[in-house]
C-alpha cells in the first residue's frame, strides 16, 4: 500500500476530491446514526436489556424492521466512507472497511435468534437456525475487517510519520477484535465487550475519515496534497 504526494489543483474545481470528501463524510455519519438510532429502538422496545442483548435482535418483532433499515443504511455508509479511504490513498484500509460495511448489509438480511426471552412471546431455540449463524458469520467477518482497517491505516499514518496516530488505530483494532470475540466466546455475561467492540469501531471509523478527510486537498483550489 504505497503512498504518493501530488499537489492539489489550485483555481478549478476539483470534481474528484469534492466526491472523495463527500464519501469520507459518510464515515463521520455512520456510527452517530447507528447507535442513536439503535439505542433509541432499544429503549422504547419493551423487554430489551443492555446488560443481555445486543442491537440486532431488535431486528426481531413487529418493529423489526426498523432496526434492520438501520443495520443495512448504516452498512452502506460504512462501505461509501471504504470508497473513500481508498480514493484518498488508504486503499487497504479503504477495502477492509468497504468489507464491513458489505457485512453490515448482509447481517441485515439473516436476523438473528431470539435471545434472553426477547423479543416477548418468542419461544427460545436450543439449536441455531441458519439465518442466526449466518447473520453471526457476517458480524465475525465484518469486526475482523474493521480490526485489519485500523491496522493497516496504523501503517498508512506510520507512513505519514504520525507514529502516536498510528499507534492509537491499531489499540482500536485491537479493542475491536477482542471486544467482538469476548462478547461472542462469552455469551451474554459478555455483552458489555460488544458493546465496546461497536462503540470502539464506530469511534475510529469517524476519527480515522476525518484524519484522511483533511489530506484530500479542498475541491475549490485551495492547495494542499493528496495521497495516492
Amino acid at each position: 500500500m504505497s503512498s504518493t504526494a501530488r499537489p492539489a489543483r489550485s483555481g478549478a474545481f476539483d470534481m474528484g476530491a469534492a466526491v472523495t470528501r463527500s464519501l469520507l463524510g459518510w464515515g463521520v455519519v455512520a456510527g452517530p446514526f447507528y447507535l442513536v438510532v439503535g439505542l433509541t429502538l432499544a429503549l422504547t422496545r419493551k423487554g430489551f436489556d443492555f446488560s443481555t442483548h445486543p442491537l440486532s435482535v431488535l431486528m426481531l418483532g413487529e418493529s423489526g424492521w426498523m432496526q434492520t433499515g438501520n443495520l443495512g443504511l448504516s452498512g452502506l455508509m460504512v462501505l461509501a466512507a471504504g470508497v473513500g479511504l481508498a480514493r484518498a490513498g488508504a486503499r487497504g484500509a479503504g477495502v477492509a472497511v468497504a468489507i464491513f460495511g458489505v457485512s453490515m448489509v448482509a447481517s441485515a438480511v439473516f436476523p438473528p435468534d431470539p435471545i434472553g426471552g426477547f423479543p416477548a412471546g418468542a419461544p427460545e431455540t436450543t439449536t441455531p437456525s441458519l439465518s442466526s449463524l449466518l447473520h453471526l458469520a457476517f458480524g465475525g467477518v465484518g469486526f475482523v475487517s474493521l480490526t485489519v482497517a485500523a491496522f493497516l491505516l496504523g501503517g498508512w499514518l506510520s507512513r505519514q510519520g504520525e507514529r502516536g496516530a498510528a499507534a492509537v488505530s491499531r489499540t482500536a483494532g485491537a479493542v475491536v477484535l477482542v471486544g467482538f470475540l469476548g462478547g461472542v466466546v462469552l455469551g451474554p455475561s459478555g455483552m458489555v465487550l460488544l458493546w465496546l467492540a461497536v462503540v470502539a469501531g464506530f469511534a475510529w471509523l469517524l476519527v480515522a475519515s476525518l484524519r484522511v478527510y483533511r489530506a484530500v486537498p479542498h475541491p475549490d483550489g485551495v492547495r494542499g496534497t493528496v495521497t495516492a
